[in-house]
């Protein structure tokens, strides 16, 4: 299954963070655009400004070479022909069919309306959605991803529920609690 994330399932630290691990196992193959990861760099930058551009710089090179072939290119010339509600969203349906994805992963479900993409052979869905869907076909492989994070994280250390707890305050609410029966 090939899945476009959209720059608002990038921008909070774990969940981006499981996003890209769980692009890096044979479940999914996730692809963005420059242009996407623009908009969660400017994101970041306004809620963020004591970091500097150089650590924004280091995130994006070190995203685009952690999960094979996640760029999108050439998608530019199909942007004029969606019609969205907003028509700044118009570049990631763009990359979505230049890539042949299944799933468009967003918070934004409004902006992505199910009566607009339909015709065009690819679905959004949200976040939550998109995680139990991954539980749903190997929980293994997503708790995997997850004791990577915790694993990864030394200064300071974050346990089981330290993760779990970050994903449930960016949104993920249900993944995050059938993970934590599972």
């Amino acid at each position: 299954m090939t899945v476009v994330y959209d720059a608002n399932v990038l921008y909070p630290n774990a969940l981006r963070d499981l996003l890209i691990r769980l692009a890096q196992t044979d479940l999914i193959r996730a692809r963005w655009t420059e242009q996407i990861l623009d908009e969660m760099f400017r994101a970041l930058s306004r809620t963020r400004s004591h970091i500097p551009a150089s650590k924004h710089e280091k995130l994006r090179s070190l995203m685009n070479a952690s999960v094979r072939d996640c760029l999108v290119t050439g998608y530019e010339p199909l942007i004029a022909g969606i019609d969205l509600p907003d028509p700044d969203d118009r570049h990631v349906v763009a990359a979505a069919l230049r890539c042949r994805a299944d799933l468009i992963v967003t918070f934004n479900l409004g902006d992505f309306p199910d009566d607009k993409l339909t015709d065009l052979s690819v679905s959004a869905i949200s976040p939550d959605d998109f995680l139990l869907d991954l539980i749903g076909l190997d929980t293994k492989v997503v708790w995997a991803c997850i004791q990577q994070i915790v694993d990864s994280r030394t200064n300071p250390p974050a346990s089981i529920d330290d993760v779990l707890g970050q994903l449930e305050r960016s949104g993920i609410i249900e993944a995050t609690a059938v993970l934590r029966i599972s």
